[in-house]
């Protein structure tokens, strides 16, 4: 093709992508609610360990507290039995101390009940501003129809790639839309449903550590977990960008080897700056899964170079 070839499929192939992503963001519209239940799960379950855990250790506290107000009641009541004279002298001593014993069971037995309930009151995302829900569900309802829509988005990029490809070499293209889309939802699932709940953890723990309360607003939320979705899901593009570089011959087996640490390197400093967030945790939670995708690419590689030797093999013997 020529540059205006290029560029004439370039258009076309995004006007496509972009007319599928338009379906998409409508039907995530629709079910948008949904949607934030499910973006909201990893926060609930960071808030929700967190209090059981306040709740834990405050529980002690708190029964010694109200043990000492009863026990501390009776023993009032015993002196003024044995010093008032006017008081009734035939109150059996065993009966004052069973109800001593009944009553701090009960005290206990409210303590925790009360606390087990207060422990499960999860404190809701804020809104600062008007327009922040409405900015924000606009947002989830663009992330979720990527996320829906991307093989079909895939498709597209990888068909604008295959146009500049032989014949022989699109076969790796049309293995590699599926391929491609499944990574990237799994991605962003990986880290919704697995990172983002220690990520949060960490956060709050660390606000209860200094002192400091933790109250996020809806928009940074959505803000931060959208994104870092989107970052999982490309990063975990690595086996096929590796597999893509060995099969065209820009990059060796041998190669990707013999740099493996300067490859760890920089993917380290490629996760740093990919996470908005600057702690070291989700630095090392993206770190870890984009080196083990590379070793992905690296044995993909290998098992395609020895089924390419062995068909050449087989078609040197049977001539």
């Amino acid at each position: 093709m020529s540059l205006g070839d290029h560029l004439e499929e370039l258009r076309a192939r995004l006007i496509l992508a972009i007319l599928g992503l338009i379906v998409g963001v409508a039907v995530s519209l629709i079910f948008g609610k949904q949607i934030l239940s499910i973006l909201e799960w990893p926060y609930n379950r960071a808030v929700r360990d967190r209090s059981v855990k306040q709740v834990q250790a405050d529980v002690p506290r708190r029964e010694a507290e109200a043990l000492g107000l009863v026990n501390a009641f009776f023993h009032t009541l015993t002196d003024r039995l044995a010093s008032d004279p006017n008081a009734p002298h035939d109150l059996d001593p065993k009966r004052v101390a069973f109800l001593q014993e009944v009553s701090a069971q009960a005290v206990k037995e409210w303590v925790r009940a009360q606390h087990e309930v207060a422990g499960y009151e999860l404190p809701a995302l804020i809104s600062l501003a008007p327009a922040e829900a409405f900015m924000a569900y606009m947002k989830i309802a663009m992330i979720a129809g990527l996320i829906f829509t991307c093989p079909w988005v895939f498709y597209q990029l990888w068909m604008f790639v295959a146009a500049g490809l032989y014949p022989k070499e699109r076969q790796y293209v049309y293995k590699a839309v599926p391929f491609s889309a499944a990574l990237f939802i799994t991605g962003a699932l990986f880290f919704l449903f697995v990172i983002a709940y220690v990520t949060l953890r960490f956060f709050l723990l660390f606000g209860d550590t200094v002192n400091v309360a933790s109250q996020w607003t809806l928009q940074k939320y959505v803000s931060f977990v959208t994104l870092l979705m989107l970052v999982f899901g490309l990063a975990f593009q690595t086996p096929i960008i590796v597999f893509i570089l060995v099969r065209t011959g820009l990059v060796s087996i041998k190669t990707l080897r013999a740099y493996r640490k300067y490859v760890l390197l920089g993917l380290a400093i490629l996760a740093a700056v990919a996470t908005p967030s600057p702690d070291p945790l989700s630095m090392l939670a993206l770190l870890f899964p984009l080196y083990g995708l590379y070793e992905v690419g690296i044995i993909l590689s290998i098992r395609a170079a020895k089924k390419a030797e062995q068909k050449k093999a087989e078609e040197t013997a049977s001539a």
